[in-house]
């Protein structure tokens, strides 16, 4: 028993210490032991995570690829038929071309110089609100698709990873869906008479100058196709021509779709507000310069081939002899879109698929 006291004496210190520091490492085994434990469960959480966020991501570009495949194979051609019927029975040349076919020797001078001015005045109305409404039509529908689309996957994936019933969810409604889609239809419909009226007053500005007689080349006419637009778009109140792609605002459902929980407010009126919101973007507006740009360099390049064989546009022709060549380019204009290389052109402009890949990833939620 002396013995042990005396060990405890004089080796007391040794003891606690060596306790102290068997305890704090075992304190300190357990601390790394279990933060290595919470590291290896975020690491999963994140892989988890990182597999997720892949899989949303492959959905989402799966989703956005069918979109567009949508608008090109079923959307896009009913507009553009519908469009192009509409513009030969609104604006055609037939009967101005007959009455100088058939007055032949019979027409007087003043007569005649008339019917060619107002030849001129239609056959530019004719190409450049073609070109347009075409270019305008299918931005503005691949516009409205991304929009819906995006809500539509918003929905879906809210509804499988909701705990709530699927009636208390807001989902778009078919009938809403419906007439959203069908607005796109306002252009070849009530806005085609006002469209036209502003067009021709556009190039009556432009062209108003120019003789039968006048030279014009490939660069002459796509300038003067440009200032036609230029005038048309610039000419009222700023983005005054979206009304002709949509119906107007009105003022008090956009503030009542900022921020509030009006019952009123239907998923077709949101839609509509956030497609009109796209369009006066300035985002947008250089999208439509770029393709319209784009489409006009095409054409006229066309029209340019077509006339190669002996005085042609590369050379310069005259303004009379170029009548005809615009008429012919009409129908290639509102062609479909599989046959469409115009439309295709655009589609495929690295701005224009940036434009609508962000348009569909960064929708408002």
């Amino acid at each position: 028993m002396d013995f042990v006291r005396g060990f405890w004496r004089k080796h007391r210190r040794k003891v606690f210490v060596t306790a102290g520091c068997l305890g704090s490492g075992y304190l300190l085994y357990k601390l790394y032991n279990s933060h290595t434990r919470r590291l290896a469960d975020l690491e999963r959480e994140l892989a988890n995570e990182r597999e997720n966020d892949e899989l949303i991501k492959t959905q989402m570009k799966a989703h956005f690829e069918n979109i567009q495949m949508i608008v090109d194979s079923t959307t896009l051609p009913h507009a553009m038929q519908y469009l192009s019927i509409r513009i030969d029975e609104e604006i055609g040349v037939s009967d101005v071309m007959e009455t100088l076919n058939s007055g032949r020797g019979m027409l007087t001078p003043s007569e005649k110089l008339q019917l060619w001015d107002e030849l001129k005045i239609l056959s530019f109305t004719r190409m450049v609100l073609s070109l347009w409404s075409v270019t305008m039509l299918s931005l503005y529908i691949r516009v409205q698709v991304n929009i819906l689309g995006r809500h539509l996957y918003v929905d879906t994936a809210r509804a499988l990873g909701s705990s709530h019933l699927l009636e208390e969810l807001d989902f778009i409604d078919r009938n809403d869906e419906q007439k959203f889609l069908s607005s796109a239809d306002i252009l070849v419909t009530s806005a085609m008479p006002g469209l036209i009226s502003d067009m021709q007053n556009a190039v009556r500005e432009v062209v108003k100058g120019k003789q039968l007689k006048d030279v014009i080349t490939t660069r002459v006419l796509e300038e003067t196709v440009i200032r036609i637009m230029d005038v048309f778009m610039s000419t009222g109140s700023p983005h005054h021509w979206v009304d002709y792609l949509m119906m107007p605002q009105d003022t008090n459902l956009s503030r009542n779709t900022s921020g509030s929980s009006d019952e009123t407010v239907t998923k077709f009126h949101q839609l509509m507000v956030e497609t009109r919101e796209v369009l006066t973007s300035t985002e947008f507006t250089d999208i439509v310069e770029i393709s319209l740009k784009c489409f006009t360099d095409a054409l006229v390049e066309e029209m340019e081939t077509q006339t190669l064989s002996g005085a042609g546009l590369a050379t310069g022709m005259p303004l009379a002899k170029v009548l005809p060549q615009i008429e012919k380019t009409i129908h290639v204009i509102t062609a479909e879109p599989s046959k469409n290389r115009f439309l295709q052109l655009i589609r495929d402009l690295s701005e224009v698929q940036l434009f609508f890949t962000l348009l569909y990833a960064n929708m408002p939620q």
